[in-house]
């Protein structure tokens, strides 16, 4: 029997990257899988790959920053699928610059989108869950979280809140047999990285134990792992995988 026979997954930034990668393995493990994500032609592209593959997937274009967004978009994957059993947190954005040059309209858009975003999603979808009494939220944080990162105000402290709020909802859901847990992220190679400079790319593999970087493909399967019934006793935990960057 696959992992997540049955299971309904909401993915939120599945349309390409970490996101797609998710939704590629969840679908490949019997989970119908519907992608949230505001780059419709993306979005409808990886769920018609995963259908050629003959997985289950859907596309909805959805601005997790937006309340009414989100409510609807819950309310209607409910209203289809009769329940949500999984969600993963995964969308997120970086406006980088150094705190003397980061705009006030820069930190917003990513408080907006990392950390309010999830407040969204979580409110709306873990609803569901505890009307079925059962749920896997998964919130994708970061190693910069951990130990900070220059130019990242921002993003750093939405990752940082992101474990606090895990901890907390593992606390506040636990009891609703919903388990809330955070994945950490190290230098992973998604397409837009792999963009860089190489001597940028050598840098970052130089700073990690194992000697490269991590493959999206990776951080699925801690994804994966965690929605599982294997992980059921793990709750309000964060998982890093990251090659050791934080040993």
């Amino acid at each position: 029997m696959k992992r997540l026979e049955n299971k309904i997954a909401i993915i939120t930034g599945g349309a390409d990257g970490i996101g797609k990668a998710a939704a590629t393995r969840f679908a490949a493990e019997g989970a119908t899988v519907v992608i949230w994500d505001m780059n419709s032609n993306k979005g409808e592209e990886t769920a018609t790959e995963i259908q050629k593959n003959g997985g289950l997937a859907t596309f909805v274009k959805v601005n997790t920053a937006n309340f009414e967004e989100v409510d609807q978009a819950s309310k209607q994957a409910a209203k289809t699928y009769g329940r949500i059993d999984i969600l993963v947190n995964n969308a997120g954005i970086t406006r980088d610059a150094s705190l003397k040059k980061m705009t006030s309209e820069q930190w917003q858009q990513v408080i907006d989108v990392n950390l309010t975003g999830v407040f969204n999603c979580t409110k709306c979808v873990s609803a569901y869950m505890v009307e079925k009494m059962y749920g896997r939220i998964i919130n994708t944080s970061s190693v910069v979280a951990l130990y900070g990162n220059f130019g990242q105000t921002n993003y750093v402290a939405t990752k940082a809140g992101l474990i606090g709020m895990t901890k907390t909802w593992g606390k506040e859901l636990g009891r609703k047999s919903i388990t809330v847990n955070a994945v950490a992220p190290g230098f992973i190679a998604t397409e837009m990285v792999k963009k860089m400079p190489e001597n940028v790319l050598k840098a970052m593999e130089d700073k990690v134990p194992v000697g490269r970087l991590g493959l999206p493909e990776e951080i699925a399967n801690a994804y994966l792992f965690l929605a599982s019934d294997e992980a059921a006793y793990i709750n309000g935990t964060v998982l890093s995988v990251d090659g050791g960057i934080t040993i």
